[in-house]
């Protein structure tokens, strides 16, 4: 069986998904604290290099992201950001839109997302409410 990475058309797929979300992040309402985070930390430009790279592997192609810094161990990557219910919440909101825009198809959209969801609720690692700053 193909992967989900040959499913969605392999780099360009991947590339195009996360150029959109963060294009998302940067614009909409529910995007602005995940902005704010990585403005924090190494920046735009960085973190769509990083995610394209980890979601290769993710979605079963080149584990480039594994390459270079010799795991893909979400918990340990994010271990440093205060991530809330909402803030995974509206990761997936912009992700969602973007795998919409993109133009990623049943049924893969729905395991991406399934996937996806299973990630982000994971690395909530701070109570609901106001953010810390």
């Amino acid at each position: 069986m193909d992967s989900v990475f040959d499913r969605i058309g392999g780099e360009p797929a991947v590339r195009a998904l996360v150029e959109r979300f963060y294009d998302l992040v940067e614009t909409l309402p529910e995007g602005a604290r995940i902005l704010q985070l990585h403005l924090r930390g190494h920046g735009m430009t960085h973190v769509r290099a990083e995610q394209f790279d980890f979601l290769c592997g993710f979605f079963g192609g080149p584990r480039h992201y594994a390459e270079r810094h010799g795991h893909m161990n979400l918990r340990e990557i994010h271990a440093h950001v205060p991530v809330r219910p909402e803030d995974a919440e509206d990761w997936l909101f912009c992700m969602e839109r973007a795998l919409t825009d993109t133009g990623v198809a049943e049924p893969v959209r729905s395991q991406i997302s399934a996937a996806l969801a299973r990630a982000a609720r994971m690395l909530v690692n701070r109570p609901s409410g106001p953010p810390e700053d």
